[in-house]
């Protein structure tokens, strides 16, 4: 590693293992995170990528290794220590609160009505003018798209997020939805926010992402640049099921 891309690392995922109860989920697993990237996670269901997610996250304890950010041990950390640190978690469930308003579900994601956030608010909805236009529509009665922007939003508010961990995104969503989310991760990505992407999705993700890592029953079995990853059809093919 040169000192220039050790100056950019954000995110270290240093040799851990997890377990659920007796069983063991990721092997010796290492990744990292430069600022400014998109990196891409992807493997088959039940690789154990959510896994990875909720190991960062403070959700899932890890059994052995460390995750750092810049200089700061996570690793013993519940999660909202961790997010004090600037990582924000958008589960594949997505999560908001569908009896309450768009506006109801970002304030309760901010905890606080001062100023500051009133200016966080409304950065938020420019950000997402459709969520602009749907403030006192209840949550669960918009499309799987728009809750999905709801929830990005969510995860946005509250201390400032320089890495955002995104899981499954696209599920379940309409291929012209899937677009509309891809452009906005793109978007907050162009605005400074680094991101780790887990998906199923494996073109989506990889057309999206700078560099991927490939998870096979817990264990990094192939990183690269993401764009050879998608032109590698027999990789592909060989843990992605992708054609």
């Amino acid at each position: 590693m040169t000192d220039a891309r050790a100056a950019d690392r954000l995110l270290t995922v240093d040799s851990i293992d997890t377990h659920y109860g007796d069983s063991h989920i990721l092997f010796d697993l290492s990744l990292a995170v430069d600022r400014g990237e998109i990196v891409a996670l992807v493997g088959r269901n039940g690789a154990g990528k959510t896994t990875t997610l909720r190991s960062v996250m403070g959700v899932t304890s890890i059994t052995n290794g460390a995750i750092t950010k810049e200089e700061d041990q996570l690793h013993e950390l519940d999660p909202h220590e961790v997010r004090k640190h600037g990582i924000s978690w958008i589960p594949e469930e997505r999560r908001v609160f569908g009896n309450l308003t768009v506006e109801e579900n970002l304030r309760l994601a901010a905890h606080s009505g001062d100023d500051d956030q009133a200016d966080q608010f409304e950065e938020i909805y420019t950000q997402f003018p459709r969520l602009d236009e749907r403030r006192d529509q209840k949550a669960g009665t918009m499309s799987g798209g728009e809750q999905q922007m709801l929830a990005i939003a969510r995860a946005l508010l509250g201390p400032e997020t320089d890495l955002l961990l995104l899981d499954e995104p696209s599920e379940g969503l309409a291929p012209q939805i899937v677009d509309d989310v891809a452009d906005i991760i793109r978007q907050l990505n162009e605005r400074g926010v680094t991101i780790l992407l887990v998906e199923q999705n494996a073109e989506m993700a990889l057309e999206l992402a700078d560099r991927a890592y490939v998870l096979e029953t817990g264990e990094i079995v192939h990183e690269s640049a993401a764009s050879e990853l998608l032109a590698d059809r027999e990789t592909m093919e060989s843990y992605l099921g992708v054609q």
